[in-house]
Parts: C-alpha cells; structure tokens; sequence
C-alpha cells in the first residue's frame, strides 16, 4: 500500500495487526463492553428490564441504518433510482 492510502485504510491496517496479536480478544474488548451495558442502565434509572429494553432498540436501530445505507449504496452502484 502507498504511502498515500487514505487514513482508514491505514486504521483498518492497524486494527488487524492488533487483533493479530491479541490473546484474549474477548478480555481485551470486556471495559467496552461493560461500559455500554452501564449507559443502557444508567440511562434506564438502574432498572435491568429497562435497560435490556433500551439496548434492543439500539441495536434495532443500528441494523435500520445499516440496512439503508447497504441498500443506498446498491442503488448508487446500480444507477439506478430508489423505487
């Protein structure tokens, strides 16, 4: 790759070469993820149901997204219209 390649080709670079070299992947990522189940309770008042409720839909959301813009971008290569 030339030293030109864009900044998030370099990121994606780096990102395997650390998972190349990480032991314990699942260890390695237990703070995030600790962290995000936090935010779901904090923001459901400490309420677990709450909580799982609200991480559903968040993640529902994300595949929504996810989902349109696979669906965009097919249209983009196509040429076509969104119809």
């Amino acid at each position: 790759m030339s030293e030109s390649a864009s900044p998030s080709a370099w990121g994606r670079i780096g990102a395997h070469l650390k998972w190349a070299k990480t032991e314990d992947r699942s260890a390695a990522t237990a703070a995030a993820r600790a962290a995000l189940e936090q935010k779901f309770l904090d923001e459901a008042g400490g309420d677990p149901v709450r909580a799982q409720h609200l991480r559903k839909a968040h993640f529902q959301r994300m595949a929504l997204k996810s989902a349109a813009s696979r669906k965009a971008k097919a249209v983009a290569r196509a040429g076509g219209s969104d119809d």
